[in-house]
């Protein structure tokens, strides 16, 4: 013991003199001290240059101008309604035509983005408010083109009311077995949505679609009493929540669309062509009376479909049909949108991410932009004008840039200012709110116009900016360097403030390293807890460097780069991860005796395969919710980048469990044990194999966490562990 408490007087001593800044704590970090003020909520209104907002207090949804920054209108008012009352308001949304406002109360989660809430009914006229429905909570409420009706979901069935008559148009939906309306968990999670419904444009036909996971094989999560929350009913024996979750290899959920007619009352399933395994990722509204669109996409995700659909006759006909390299980003597939008279397509088909502008009736147009740099992210597409806005890494990958397209070709950027810049574009395209930041610099906002000249300036922290300055955090400095199978990797390091270069550090990488993903970012939430790269400079503080590195499979760097890791998932990550230990090795002011490695999700799974490369880089690794065998994660995620289990064995057989006869250095696993993502089967089973294979390691769980680890004083006490343990390992 005494031992002990010199070691740490020591350190303590040695820290104090690591830096001339005051010390950040990890209480001070977990707890959103240098959380960086941002704007939120930002509601653009169709065809002007205003935007509605929730008041900061949540009682008012106040119009703004995005010219002059004043406020131009109260569109709703808790202290202002007749009939029902409610407290605050939690979200909402506007109808098309600006006479209701659905009022959104009482959330509650269910999985990333999907929720049940109380939501009330408000008319702007008469001020009158009243709930959506009287018969439980409900989700995914959908204003009618005319305003006249809103389709929602309770309990897996689809219901349509005019705010005083409410009509069950589905009977079949049950828990675990039908949904109609909703995704199932896999394709929420990984597709990136949670409303399937569509209205026709005449407001006379519904379509969903509707998913039989009936077969879907059904995991539980343990649960526990715990604390904070608190759950009584498992305070003697502990309960469980199941649901279905399909794995790599395993049955998905059957899925349909179906069309119900509201002056006949029935109902109907389109025809058109889908694998019996096939997805259904979206369907969408257009301006037409017969025509939505339905995209439907095969098992291994390489070929999209684009469908004109009459809901009411059921019949279908192929508008677009993209068969890509590999496989189909999901963000390409959100990036699509559907509008009057055009159809605006995000395609990599090149080698890079462009857009493609299309006819609504499918034909190919032109290629909006090209050029190797890859489109982002799509802001939209003025069909007055023909101009194109998007965002790009057209200058670095590190970067972002908004730009605009005329319709000839012209490619302009808008905001010079290098850094990452992010838009929100008026409902005219007239204006945007660019939110900008740096790896070193916290977000600043601000208005500007389409030609890319600054209008005024929203908001700024130079607050943070001032509190941050007595902390004298060190900087974020980018560097390149080729490894030795020739490829040139980016990266970015964070040394101690009074860094002397004759000295030799102990170096913590940390990663994620998933297909698409970018950590070597220059934003301002960079780093494992964002806020400028916080934790990293508390490592630093500690006496670490830090290094990040983006290896093969990351985003921004096209299509080759990014896929080039598919059908061998970890394989060629984790060479990169040990390249750049041997890399900083090399370097001078390194400790090549002390370098440590840690990741969460996918920088979890690409932790335990680099700490078992084979070529002992590492000497400590914090691996937190890693997956550990492909075979056990979901099918579309999975099978997008592996393709089943039975078709690509050779492929799963790369994994930690596979390799844990190499695993090499001192390791920790953190694992959340309700996760509904990564489940904990991932961290038993590789903890059982690490055990036959005769290898020390130390494990955390978290009761009732799910992947994000968090609540109560959970993410201060992970971080503890995370720094500790390099602290113990590497020093």
């Amino acid at each position: 013991m005494k031992k002990i408490l010199l070691m740490c007087a020591a350190f303590f001593t040695a820290a104090m003199y690591a830096f001339a800044g005051e010390p950040i704590t990890l209480k001070d970090m977990t707890s959103n001290v240098f959380a960086a003020k941002t704007i939120s909520g930002i509601n653009p209104l169709k065809g002007t240059s205003d935007y509605a907002q929730i008041s900061d207090d949540w009682k008012r949804i106040v119009t703004f101008s995005f010219v002059t920054g004043k406020e131009t209108g109260v569109l709703f008012d808790v202290n202002k309604t007749n009939g029902e009352k409610i407290k605050q308001i939690e979200s909402y949304e506007i109808s098309d035509n600006g006479q209701f406002i659905l009022i959104q109360t009482q959330t509650k989660r269910i999985y990333r983005r999907s929720f049940t809430a109380e939501f009330y009914l408000y008319n702007v006229k008469d001020k009158s408010l009243k709930k959506l429905s009287t018969g439980g909570a409900q989700q995914i409420p959908t204003f009618s083109p005319n305003g006249k009706y809103i389709a929602f979901v309770r309990q897996n069935n689809v219901f349509i009311t005019d705010g005083t008559t409410e009509k069950q148009v589905t009977t079949d939906g049950k828990f675990n077995e039908i949904i109609n309306g909703l995704p199932d968990w896999v394709n929420e999670e990984e597709f990136g949505f949670n409303n399937a419904l569509a209205w026709g444009a005449d407001s006379k036909t519904l379509s969903w679609i509707r998913y039989d996971e009936s077969k879907v094989k059904t995991y539980s999560l343990q649960m526990f009493e715990g604390a904070k929350p608190t759950f009584k009913k498992y305070e003697v024996y502990p309960g469980d929540y199941s649901y279905k979750y399909p794995k790599a290899g395993e049955d998905n959920s059957k899925v349909s669309v179906l069309s119900y007619a509201l002056e006949t009352g029935k109902t109907l399933t389109y025809s058109f062509p889908l694998d019996a395994d096939g997805y259904i990722p979206r369907i969408k509204s257009t301006k037409f009376a017969d025509r939505i669109v339905i995209y439907t996409m095969n098992r291994h995700q390489d070929v999209l479909n684009l469908y004109k659909a009459n809901p009411m006759t059921g019949e279908c006909s192929l508008l677009i049909k993209e068969n890509a390299n590999k496989y189909v980003k999901e963000e390409a597939m959100e990036g699509i949108r559907i509008m009057d008279d055009y159809i605006l397509f995000p395609s990599d088909r090149d080698g890079f991410m462009h857009l493609y502008l299309y006819t609504i009736d499918g034909k190919l147009i032109r290629q909006i932009e090209k050029g190797k740099y890859d489109v982002i992210d799509v802001y939209g597409f003025d069909e007055k004008t023909g101009k194109t806005y998007f965002q790009a890494a057209a200058k670095t990958p590190m970067q972002r840039e908004v730009y605009v397209a005329d319709k000839n070709g012209k490619v302009t950027c808008l905001t010079p200012q290098a850094g990452w810049n992010s838009a929100v574009f008026s409902g005219d395209y007239k204006y945007f709110l660019n939110n900008w930041s740096n790896r070193n610099t916290p977000y600043s906002f601000a208005i500007y116009n389409n030609k890319g000249k600054v209008v005024r300036e929203v908001l700024n922290n130079n607050k943070l900016i001032k509190a941050m300055a007595k902390y004298d955090l060190p900087t974020r400095d980018f560097f390149k360097f080729t490894t030795s199978e020739g490829v040139e990797l980016n990266g970015y390091m964070v040394k101690p403030k009074n860094f002397d270069p004759n000295k030799k550090y102990p170096v913590v990488f940390f990663q994620y390293s998933g297909p698409g993903s970018q950590q070597v970012v220059d934003r301002w939430s960079v780093g494992a807890m964002g806020a400028g790269g916080i934790y990293e400079s508390y490592l630093t503080q500690q006496g670490f460097i830090v290094a990040v590195v983006d290896g093969r499979g990351t985003g921004a760097r096209g299509s080759e780069f990014e896929k080039c890791t598919y059908l061998k998932l970890g394989d060629l990550e984790s060479k990169d991860q040990v390249e750049a230990a041997l890399w900083a090795k090399k370097q001078p002011y390194v400790d090549a005796e002390n370098i440590g490695i840690w990741g969460w999700s996918f920088g979890g799974f690409n932790t335990l395969m680099s700490l078992s490369e084979g070529r002992n880089a590492f000497k400590a690794g914090v691996s937190v919710a890693p997956p550990t065998n492909w075979r056990w994660y979901d099918t579309v995620y999975t099978e997008r980048y592996m393709r089943t289990p039975q078709e690509n064995p050779s492929g799963y057989a790369v994994n930690p469990i596979e390799r844990v006869k190499n695993m090499n250095g001192k390791l920790l696993i953190c694992h959340g044990i309700a996760d509904d993502n990564v489940h904990i089967q991932h961290a038993y089973e590789y903890s059982e194999a690490l055990i036959q294979a005769d290898k020390d390691f130390k494990e955390n769980f978290y009761t009732n966490r799910n992947h994000g680890i968090y609540g109560g004083n959970t993410r201060n006490h992970l971080f503890r562990q995370i720094t500790d343990w390099f602290i113990l390992n590497l020093k």
